[in-house]
């Protein structure tokens, strides 16, 4: 392939508009902002009372990316992912501990930042924590009753559904198969079955804060709907989470913003990733199969279980199984290696995108098509001779990989990094084994040059030949 072949395949934009799989229309929708000057996307974050697991990861991995292709099409895109600091789970550990229910969610907000920074994952520009929006979920919940759309009984405020016709819209589930869905509490101070709360009392143990409704705390979803409504606005671009969250949270923030907002939109465009499942079976913690990616980080690096992650379509189910992280890795090996191939050339300056590529993230982003497109430049970089054809090429697997949080590392670090704990040899000790090895070839000791090669085998360390030069990886 020549030069000006990778460069007509190459480009800084593309004529492809973005398309999005959005719940509420079911169906791609092209994407137009409400201002291309300001581009606004709430995530549901974690609620921070345990690790999370691979399940938990998906969506912070997504919609990482789906930041990254906004930010690139986008001069300003404004992410916020929340925190959920106040639940009852979180209650009952901070009971447990003897501690304050901060004690449990600062623990664990930190673990989560730190697991997900490690799969790549970059903080959202906002990350608001329930605990310090009760002002605005009072505010809305005072306009919600004076609107007629929520009610008070027994120190608790709940929203009534069948005031907001359009209810079910997001999930358009008949209304008796979504109160069987939303598992809803029977309680004599409900107008309706299907009735949520808003706000429910605290006793003197419990967490609470003043209200005109007595002292209390949040209902989840309505958590949400105020912090979307402090740092993004009354609506939003897109609203992102697991497909978990489609019914009952998406469906009631929909309806308790829009009534708090005098019908106004709340968000256009509503992404949902599917589940990640454990050998074909749902992960759950009944089945024992809950995998963490605390555990995980242990066992592989993180930019393999995040392209794991992306291996597959996020609004399909993604299948986990003991060779995906093996792949994923082996993906990596090979995708690297054609970098450490350019190491001896400087990537062009430009942010050179190939249009396959970014084509296929803008095609609600089908990661899968934009990983085949990366290995595609992988083999054009493996045998490549012209020297700015190469050049282009590293820019191109830079440049893409970035939009997918993937070959941000030196190529040669990636390889030496990952036989830190595979030998008792350090870089240093393994280049001077490959240059004595490389010494024994020169002169025709084979014998030697074999020897040298099966000691590093043995310490699971992996030589390749080629192009006049002996690279090396784990095994």
């Amino acid at each position: 392939m020549t030069a000006s072949k990778t460069t007509s395949n190459t480009s800084l934009g593309t004529s492809s508009k973005l398309t999005l799989y959005n719940t509420l229309s079911r169906q791609k929708d092209v994407f137009v902002p409400l201002d291309e000057a300001r581009v606004t996307m709430y995530v549901c974050g974690p609620t921070v009372y345990n690790h999370a697991h691979i399940g938990n990861a998906r969506p912070a991995v997504v919609f990482d990316v789906l930041a990254r292709v906004l930010r690139h099409l986008y001069p300003n895109v404004v992410y916020a992912r929340n925190i959920t600091d106040i639940e009852d789970k979180i209650i009952d550990m901070a009971a447990e501990e003897g501690v304050d229910i901060s004690v449990i969610t600062n623990r664990y907000a930190d673990i989560y930042r730190a697991d997900m920074g490690a799969l790549g994952v970059a903080l959202p520009d906002f990350e608001p924590l329930a605990t310090e929006t009760i002002p605005e979920m009072i505010s809305m919940m005072e306009r919600l009753i004076a609107a007629g759309h929520a009610y008070a009984a027994e120190g608790h405020v709940l929203f009534d559904v069948p005031s907001f016709p359009g209810y079910g819209a997001l999930s358009r589930r008949p209304m008796d198969e979504m109160i069987a869905g939303a598992r809803v509490e029977v309680a004599p101070y409900k107008k309706n079955a299907s009735d949520f709360v808003l706000w429910k009392p605290s006793t003197d143990e419990q967490p609470g804060w003043d209200s005109p409704w007595g002292r209390g705390r949040p209902g989840w979803h309505l958590e949400c709907s105020a912090m979307i409504e402090k740092h993004l606005g009354e609506t939003i671009d897109i609203h992102g989470g697991g497909i978990d969250l489609q019914f009952p949270h998406h469906e009631n923030e929909l309806a308790q913003s829009r009534c708090s907002h005098d019908g106004a939109p709340f968000a256009n465009y509503w992404l949902h990733n599917g589940f990640v499942n454990m050998n074909s079976e749902k992960m759950s913690k009944s089945l024992g199969n809950v995998l963490l990616v605390h555990q995980l980080i242990d066992q592989a690096p993180g930019e393999a279980i995040r392209l794991a992650l992306l291996n597959g379509h996020y609004r399909q189910p993604l299948d986990w199984n003991d060779d995906v992280l093996p792949q994923a890795k082996a993906m990596l090996d090979r995708l690297y290696g054609a970098l450490r191939q350019l190491d001896d050339v400087e990537a062009v300056s430009d942010h050179v995108v190939p249009t396959a590529f970014l084509d296929a993230l803008l095609d609600d982003l089908n990661t899968p098509k934009a990983l085949a497109e990366l290995f595609v430049l992988a083999k054009q970089a493996n045998v490549a001779t012209e020297p700015q054809e190469r050049a282009t090429l590293k820019a191109a697997l830079i440049q893409s990989g970035l939009l997918l949080g993937l070959l941000q590392q030196d190529a040669n670090s990636w390889f030496e990094g990952e036989a830190d704990g595979a030998s008792d040899l350090d870089a240093a000790a393994i280049e001077a084994q490959i240059e004595a090895r490389n010494a024994a070839r020169a002169s025709k000791d084979f014998g030697e040059a074999d020897r040298i090669r099966d000691a590093l085998a043995d310490a699971g360390i992996l030589i390749e030949d080629s192009a006049g030069k002996t690279s090396w990886r784990k095994a």
